[in-house]
């Protein structure tokens, strides 16, 4: 249970109160308390009602024909008999539920004077309005005598609401930002799990077409995959280094979303906006951060390390993965250069006489 307890000093001596009246179990202020005799250590009644329930599974309510229950205290282990009643026997602690009312009347007290923030040049002055001109909260006599005076000031409750409402606005931008580059992660990781799976089944189906081919095509069957992998390593390097930077982005969007959902868990008008124009600054500029890189449809596949083996066995050292329209001008020109170049092997070799078998 929240009671705005954070409005008292750090060590004060309602703290160490607080500190007091929370329940081992529930780790929340007392509900109904309940002392377990004979330690004196007190429980939630629904909390002690739980433990005995768990220790004595069997027993079902205050009419229930089994005599009683036992079951050990949380907080010190000693064991505590119950009769036929159960928990419902044990005494209420009516002084710890008095502590927590006057607790709780004490935590909702309004904030005394002291505590309101106060202006650095006139230190009796509370910061009531809000200059309008430098863009901060100020006190009266700054704007009738102090450094304000010719400046254009508003109240300080409806630019509270004003700045109040576009930091919400802003929030919602960012939870939105968030969502879109999520998605954007998801679609990456997909492509990625797509860009190893296409990897995999076209080494699957390289490495098919080689098995059949004789010791002749090893020495290239490891050449082309060794294409493959690379291109793989330099797709999936790619794809992840995007990862990597939506993820921090996101981890940095997110930062800024928890930093200010805290500013409006502020109730204060004047300790808002001390720092409100400066995070909706920080948040508008985030938010038109630069874009980051994506990748085009279709960059996952692996659709052009396909390979036809329908040829002879004297071009095997020849053998490419099938080029695409742009390459296929380049590899006819090569293939009419190598054309030629063994018709002058085969001019330039000598005849060869061929013994008949005896």
């Amino acid at each position: 249970m929240d009671f705005q307890a954070g409005i008292l000093r750090d060590g004060s001596p309602m703290e160490s109160l607080e500190k007091q009246l929370i329940c081992p179990i529930c780790l929340e202020m007392f509900s109904k308390p309940v002392v377990i005799l004979p330690c004196q250590h007190n429980l939630c009644r629904k909390c002690a009602n739980d433990i005995f329930q768990a220790s004595n599974p069997y027993w079902q309510n205050r009419g229930s024909v089994v005599s009683g229950g036992r079951f050990r205290c949380p907080s010190c282990r000693h064991e505590v008999l119950l009769d036929r009643h159960g928990v419902y026997g044990l005494q209420r602690n009516l002084l710890v539920e008095n502590i927590i009312d006057i607790y709780k009347q004490e935590c909702s007290r309004p904030l005394k004077k002291g505590e309101h923030p106060m202006c650095k040049e006139h230190e009796d002055e509370r910061i009531n309005i809000y200059c309008v001109t430098c863009e901060v909260p100020t006190c009266s006599m700054c704007k009738v005598f102090g450094a304000h005076k010719d400046c254009e000031v508003a109240p300080l409750q409806s630019v509270f609401q004003g700045q109040k409402s576009e930091l919400n606005n802003c929030i919602s931008m960012l939870v939105a930002g968030n969502d879109r580059i999520q998605t954007i992660i998801s679609q990456l990781e997909d492509s990625c799990r797509s860009t190893e799976e296409n990897s995999e089944a076209a080494k699957r189906e390289l490495c098919a077409r080689f098995d059949a081919l004789a010791e002749l095509l090893e020495e290239k069957k490891s050449e082309m995959l060794q294409r493959i992998t690379q291109e793989q390593g330099d797709k999936t390097s790619f794809v992840q280094g995007l990862i990597h930077q939506y993820k921090e982005q996101l981890e940095k969007s997110s930062r800024l979303v928890e930093t200010a959902v805290q500013a409006m868990e502020e109730p204060d008008g004047a300790a808002f906006l001390m720092n409100a124009k400066q995070l909706i600054k920080t948040i508008v500029e985030a938010s038109k951060g630069g874009r980051l890189e994506k990748i085009e449809q279709g960059y996952e596949s692996m659709d052009a390390f396909t390979v036809s083996l329908d040829h002879l066995t004297e071009a095997v050292h020849a053998l490419d993965f099938i080029p695409t329209e742009e390459d296929e001008e380049f590899f006819d020109g090569e293939e009419e250069e190598e054309e030629e170049e063994l018709e002058e092997k085969e001019d330039a070799a000598p005849e060869r006489t061929v013994m008949a078998p005896l």
